[in-house]
C-alpha cells in the first residue's frame, strides 16, 4: 500500500502521515528530507528525481509532501486542503519551536529562521499553484483520492483508525 498525504505547508501532512504509517505498520518518509539538503540547499534535479524514484519503487510507504510524480504512484492520496490562515498559524507555531534548529523531518542545519520568507510565499501561493495541480492530477491518476477541506474534517479523520480510513477509500 502506498499513501501520499499532500497539501500546503502547515496543513498537518506530517502529523497525519505519521499516524497512518504507525497504525498501518508502513514506513514513513517526509519529502522535506528529499527536496532539501543541509543548510536549506536544494539537490540537483537529477538527484531529487533519483531520491523520489528510490522511494516510489518500494512496495509500501506513507509519504508526506507535494510531489506530482509521487501522486502518480500512490494507491491513496489524501489532500489536506486547509484554509491558508490555518496553515499560516500552524507553520508559525512550528517555526517558533524550531527557529534555530532543524525539525526532525529535515536535514541538519535547516533552522526555520532561514526559510520563513520562502515559507510565507509557499503558503500564500499554494491555492493558485499547488492546489490546482493536485486537484488536476486527481482527475488523471488512478489513486483513490480523499479531499479533506476543513479542520473539522481533519479532526474527524484523526479520530478514526487508519484501517477504517483506508477501507472506506478503497471501496
Amino acid at each position: 500500500m502506498r499513501i501520499l498525504v499532500t497539501g500546503n505547508a502547515g496543513s498537518g501532512k506530517s502529523t497525519l502521515g505519521r499516524k497512518l504509517a504507525h497504525e498501518l505498520g508502513l514506513p514513513f518518509y517526509s519529502l522535506d528530507k528529499i527536496v532539501w539538503e543541509p543548510g536549506w540547499k536544494k539537490p540537483s534535479s537529477q538527484e531529487q528525481d533519483r531520491r523520489i524514484s528510490e522511494l516510489t519503487r518500494q512496495d509500501s510507504w506513507v509519504i508526506d509532501g507535494v510531489a506530482y510524480e509521487i501522486q502518480d504512484t500512490a494507491d491513496i492520496v489524501i489532500f489536506l486542503d486547509m484554509p491558508r490562515r490555518l496553515c499560516f498559524w500552524r507553520a508559525s507555531r512550528r517555526s517558533l519551536k524550531y527557529l534555530f534548529a532543524s525539525r526532525p523531518d529535515l536535514p541538519e542545519h535547516c533552522p526555520e529562521i532561514l526559510i520563513i520568507p520562502t515559507l510565507i510565499k509557499i503558503i500564500w501561493r499554494f491555492p493558485v499553484r499547488g492546489r490546482v495541480k493536485i486537484l488536476h492530477k486527481a482527475t488523471t491518476s488512478p489513486a483513490h483520492f480523499l479531499h479533506v477541506r476543513s479542520k473539522k474534517e481533519l479532526t474527524q479523520l484523526h479520530g478514526r483508525p487508519a484501517q477504517s480510513i483506508v477501507a472506506d477509500m478503497i471501496r
